[in-house]
Parts: C-alpha cells; sequence; structure tokens
C-alpha cells in the first residue's frame, strides 16, 4: 500500500525512468514526471507529465497533468491538460484529455473525450480530496 499525503504537489525537479527490460506490475505513483521505456502493467498517477517512449508500455489506467506517447498504451488514459501522441505511439482503450495533438502514423482505437468531461473529473476529484 503507498502511503499520500491529502493534497498532491506537484514536484518538476522529480523524475523517474522505467528503463528498457524493466517490468513493473502494480500502482505507480509520482509527485513528479515519470518516463516509462520499459513496460508497467497497473495504475499510473501521475502528477507531472507521463512519457511513454518508443519501447514503452502501459496496460491499465494512467492519470497525469500533460503526456506524450510514442509507445503503446492500452487501457485508460486521462491527462488534465496536453496530450501528444507522436507518429510511432498507439493508444487502445478510453482517452479523456483537455487539448489533444496526434502526429500522422499513429494509432487511437477506443473512445476520446476532451475538454467539458476533463474538467469536470478535474472539478469532482478535488472536491473529493477537500473532504477526505
Amino acid at each position: 500500500m503507498i502511503a499520500t499525503s491529502k493534497k498532491h504537489q506537484e514536484n518538476p525537479q522529480a523524475s523517474n525512468r522505467i528503463l528498457v527490460g524493466t517490468s513493473i506490475e502494480g500502482d505507480l505513483l509520482s509527485d513528479g514526471d515519470v518516463r516509462v521505456d520499459g513496460r508497467v502493467k497497473g495504475n499510473l498517477k501521475v502528477a507531472g507529465k507521463l512519457v511513454v517512449g518508443e519501447q514503452g508500455v502501459v496496460e491499465g489506467e494512467a492519470e497525469c497533468k500533460n503526456a506524450s506517447i510514442a509507445g503503446r498504451v492500452d487501457g485508460t488514459l486521462k491527462v488534465a491538460q496536453m496530450l501528444s501522441v507522436v507518429q510511432t505511439g498507439k493508444l487502445n482503450g478510453q482517452v479523456f484529455t483537455e487539448k489533444l495533438s496526434v502526429e500522422p502514423g499513429s494509432e487511437l482505437n477506443g473512445s476520446i473525450s476532451m475538454n467539458t468531461v476533463m474538467r469536470k473529473m478535474v472539478k469532482e476529484e478535488e472536491a473529493n480530496s477537500q473532504t477526505a
């Protein structure tokens, strides 16, 4: 079990890397940025930016402030601000984001919800964290 503070503060200096050849099964919580070049099977909650490199694979639910996808994400991706999918990126599942940038050649399979849906989810999460 991961212990967290009531208020999740972003730490721009904190950067975590999951390198090629590394596999993690379970939930990952970070106050900073996370780069995945290996494989993560589970849920990710990232206060900063989530980067999935060309060889990176994320299976599960991922939640972050911003994201750049060059590898593969299978599951639900919730991005509070900007999601960028580059040419080699593959997204399979549900995507919730405020802004979306998609390069030609990338693959998106599933559903995409933008703007008001994401703002509503963020407001609900803030209200829940204040009452906890």
